[in-house]
């Protein structure tokens, strides 16, 4: 391997390769049960970040929403779940034996109709990406089809997830209310509770993961990614050249939706809930600031921003609890003035350069010129 081939290759794996051996092999050594399923809860949200770095970052496309599609895949795998765990034996001492808890609370007396499906292992594994995916298709297509894009998009996906959140808090019966979907015990007879099934659950989740960097890369390395990057820098021009912009902007944000989606489901299967608290503006706004921590024109930069982002939250809550939200805007704020490309662009400014002098012998690269070409 030649000097510039071992340079493309170090520039193009290195991150990835650090990050895998870190989530397989150095967090399962070194932390406990207990913290190493809080890494994995953290990780869920690696999948939102994912998204938001195709349609953010790459596309332009601000998204102020996104806990709604993470909430619908935690929903779609915990109404399985409770369906699981609400047998006729289970519930014997209920009202309506057979139906979740909350229903029997709330009088009703038979499962509603769009719980039915959620009966089966294979409809719920389509659900939790096809279901988000839908309902971005629908937005998506309402407002891009008309060219409504920018702030104004960002406030209307904030506006659907203040909605949504209100809906399912007031149907109770249906979805649990403000308490959300609880007391979740199996999936598929596997008892999901236990250290040892958090500790798998917690390596599924990381595999998932980073399949979903290699097929993040994947897209971003293709001709799909050079038209995404084009219609964040000039979509008047794209669209005179003959491309339907709306469709390329409604296809990257049902696919951000899908993956939000997977990661609500792995949220909800680790922690064990899933409640509409998760879903609301302030954590639909958080995901963000993970992504603007990390870098968000980098797959892995956003992953470890919601790693650090969530690691922070979790130190300062518990050291400072009545002034970890200060902290945290605090921390966004000083990213946002001094780092605009997050950790992803400290990383290529100077770390980049000064490897590449060390092992390299290259010349010293001005602050920037490495980071002028998308991080990925």
């Amino acid at each position: 391997m030649n000097k510039l081939s071992l340079r493309s290759f170090a520039s193009n794996w290195t991150g990835f390769i650090l990050l895998a051996l870190l989530l397989l092999v150095v967090f399962p050594a070194a932390l406990d049960d207990f913290r190493l399923n809080l890494v994995g809860k953290y990780l869920s949200f690696g999948f939102v970040v994912l998204g938001l770095v195709l349609c953010w970052g790459y596309t332009g496309i601000l998204s102020l929403g996104q806990g709604i599609f993470f909430g619908l895949g935690g929903y779609c795998i915990a109404m399985f779940l409770k369906l699981e765990a609400s047998t006729p034996e289970n519930t014997a001492i209920q009202s309506t034996p057979g139906i979740p808890d909350f229903m029997d609370w709330n009088q009703l007396t038979e499962l509603p109709f769009f719980w039915e499906p959620f009966h089966s292992f294979a409809f719920t594994v389509f659900a939790i990406m096809a279901v988000p995916a839908a309902i971005a298709f629908i937005l998506a297509y309402a407002m891009f089809k008309r060219r409504v894009g920018g702030v104004y998009f960002a406030i209307i996906t904030q506006a659907v997830t203040a909605v949504l959140t209100i809906l399912i808090i007031g149907q109770q019966g249906y979805t649990g209310g403000i308490n959300g979907i609880t007391d979740l015990r199996t999936l598929l007879g596997w008892d999901i509770r236990t250290d040892e099934a958090h500790n798998m659950l917690y390596f599924i989740c990381v595999v998932l993961l980073l399949g979903c960097i290699l097929l993040g890369r994947f897209v971003l390395k293709s001709k799909l990614g050079r038209i995404l990057v084009a219609i964040r820098d000039k979509e008047e021009r794209v669209r005179f050249s003959g491309y339907d912009v709306a469709n390329f902007k409604t296809f990257v944000f049902c696919a951000a939706a899908a993956l939000a989606g997977v990661g609500g489901a792995m949220f909800t299967l680790q922690v064990g809930f899933m409640s509409p608290t998760i879903i609301g503006i302030v954590p639909s706004i958080e995901m963000v600031i993970f992504c603007a921590l990390g870098g968000r024109l980098s797959l892995i930069g956003a992953v470890a921003g919601a790693l650090i982002v969530n690691a922070a939250k979790t130190t300062f809550s518990e050291m400072f609890p009545e002034l970890w939200l200060f902290a945290m805007g605090g921390l966004f704020i000083a990213v946002t003035l001094f780092f605009p490309r997050g950790l992803a662009g400290v990383v290529y400014d100077y770390v980049v350069p000064f490897l590449s002098k060390v092992f390299f012998g290259d010349k010293k690269t001005p602050p920037g010129q490495v980071a002028a070409k998308p991080a990925e």
